[in-house]
């Protein structure tokens, strides 16, 4: 049987296959791993899965019903993706999925397939499949897809018995059912199969809660998967932002994540959105299940209202309004970092400043950046209080009594930051260095004493909001460490928040702005960063000069 996952990524590296370049990255990744024997390919238990989902799986609707499905090449590739790549043990590989596939690409379809063969022969005794939603009506329309499936299917139909909130097979004591967010019942959960259908439409807080339940239910399963089958959508903060954060921190190398397969979908260029090549890139059935014609007029319909066009960048280019992603790659981040750096290096220097505080006992970071034959060096200073050093390294995974030793993190206050530490970072820059910062960002939720007083020494202080009035700088500093200007020295706490960092981007305006890749994680050292690139930035015209030290 073909490798149905290399000659997908061979037509798509020849030239013959359009996809997006997540797609692209995600499948050279796949490659790459099998062929340096990280991951384990089974041709068997891919061949076993497709075999199925061909001979035993149904259209229930349309004009195809109640014909077999035939999978399309790119179905067959990520079906061998999910099923065929074992771990050590020879269990699944992948434990979570996220399908990104446009509007009528079959994604219901293909979801209520792989539920099938979980069900059917898997082989897991007692199998709990759940297709799972905020609201009980929208987890019924893909759990109905594979009930009706399973109805038109003879041999399969009557293996299981249609009860009153589930169909149970009970050959192997397993069911599948649809449920919603109940935090009543969610305790006696035990998925193997989760199934949530159109992510992108789970609201805020509650999806996101709703999910983690799901996946905390399979801890106990030797190989549970949970399938996020969606279109992108419009709820800001839910449960697919989350997702997609961690799915480009996997695609750019910055995640230690093994477990997570992101097969996303989209257009790269929003330019291009009625394009219809470009448009093959989030609409893998472009001219199979979604005809030309009926695309070409769905871009005339768009071409007529903004509206309209906000509607088919989101649902059939998969381009979200407010969409976060992970940031730099990982090769990008490690190349600012390497030998230490030593202020006593750079004596005589101007340089410009950046503060990001806590607004309670947490960390707090403190930046200057100083340029040298067109080189950006970072120096990048941390407090935190005494008395929360315990509880932060249990909280965050981090070792900070290392980094206090290695003089990176300094201890600040007791129970909070005493941000006279902070004044006084910045006095000894130029009392014991001669470092000048010629202004220092902040950011204007700052402690107002603190700016008091560095503007009574002499500092020239800016406040910063943090914003999307901040896409010029962050395109800016983006472009300079592609290009191998910005220099860290072995500032590793730093380097944790260039990774923890993500972008939120809006579509509309091409705006963008800094957020955290995970909610509990910490930017703060990019974030001072950034405060003082934008003081940089916007004070160049009177002060460019003499930050580029060359009198020295």
């Amino acid at each position: 049987m073909n490798n149905f996952i290399l000659e997908y990524y061979q037509g798509i590296v020849n030239g013959e296959i359009t996809v997006g370049q997540e797609i692209k990255t995600w499948y050279s990744m796949v490659i790459k791993k099998i062929e340096s024997g990280e991951y384990t390919y089974s041709a068997k238990h891919a061949k076993r899965a497709i075999v199925y989902i061909e001979n035993f799986c149904r259209h229930h609707q349309g004009p195809l019903a109640p014909g077999k499905i035939k999978l399309e090449l790119w179905e067959k590739a990520m079906i061998s993706t999910v099923f065929g790549i074992l771990d050590t043990e020879g269990n699944r590989q992948f434990r979570e999925v996220l399908i990104v596939i446009a509007r009528k690409n079959g994604k219901t379809l293909l979801a209520a397939a792989i539920a099938s063969y979980c069900l059917f022969i898997d082989g897991e005794y007692g199998a709990e499949i759940c297709f799972t939603a905020p609201k009980l009506d929208q987890a019924r329309l893909c759990f109905d897809a594979f009930y009706q499936m399973t109805l038109k299917e003879p041999q399969l139909a009557k293996l299981v018995t249609k009860r009153r909130t589930d169909v149970y097979y009970s050959e192997v004591n397993s069911v599948a059912k649809p449920i919603a967010f109940s935090a009543k019942k969610s305790d006696g959960l035990n998925v193997s199969l989760g199934v949530c259908d159109e992510l992108a439409s789970w609201q805020g807080d509650q999806g996101i809660k709703f999910y983690e339940v799901i996946k905390s239910s399979m801890g106990a399963r030797k190989q549970p998967l949970l399938l996020s089958i969606t279109t992108a959508g419009y709820i800001n903060d839910g449960a697919y932002d989350e997702l997609m954060k961690r799915c480009t921190a996997v695609l750019k190398g910055t995640s230690k994540e093994t477990r997570l397969a992101p097969f996303i979908y989209r257009i790269d260029d929003v330019t291009k959105w009625d394009d219809l090549n470009e448009l093959q890139k989030s609409n893998p059935n472009l001219g199979i299940s979604v005809s030309y014609d009926y695309m070409l007029e769905e871009i005339n319909i768009a071409s007529g209202s903004l509206a309209k066009k906000a509607e088919f960048l989101t649902k059939y280019c998969n381009v979200k309004q407010n969409s976060s992603q992970a940031w730099l790659d990982s090769g990008q981040i490690e190349a600012c970092f390497g030998d230490p750096l030593r202020l006593e290096d750079f004596r005589k220097c101007y340089c410009v400043g950046g503060i990001d505080l806590s607004r309670s006992g947490d960390l707090t970071a403190c930046t200057a950046v100083v340029e040298r034959e067109n080189q950006l060096y970072v120096f990048g200073q941390f407090f935190l209080p005494g008395a929360v050093i315990e509880e932060a390294t249990a909280r965050d995974g981090i070792p900070y009594d290392i980094y206090i030793q290695r003089g990176l993190l300094k201890v600040s206050g007791e129970n909070f930051i005493d941000y006279h530490d902070c004044y006084q970072w910045f006095v000894d820059l130029i009392e014991k260095y001669r470092i000048y910062p010629l202004v220092v960002g902040y950011d204007r939720n700052m402690a107002r004493y603190l700016v008091q007083d560095m503007e009574a020494y002499g500092f020239q202080m800016d406040d910063v909001y943090q914003g999307e009035n901040l896409t010029p700088v962050i395109n800016e500093f983006e472009g300079l460490v592609k290009d191998g200007i910005i220099h860290c020295g072995d500032n590793d706490l730093l380097k944790a928040h260039f990774y923890n960092s993500a972008v939120k981007e809006n579509s509309e305006n091409n705006r963008r702005r800094l957020v955290k890749l995970a909610a509990m994680q910490h930017i703060d050292g990019m974030a001072a960063l950034l405060d003082a690139m934008t003081v940089r930035h916007k004070w160049h015209d009177e002060i460019g000069y003499r930050l580029k030290n060359t009198r020295i």
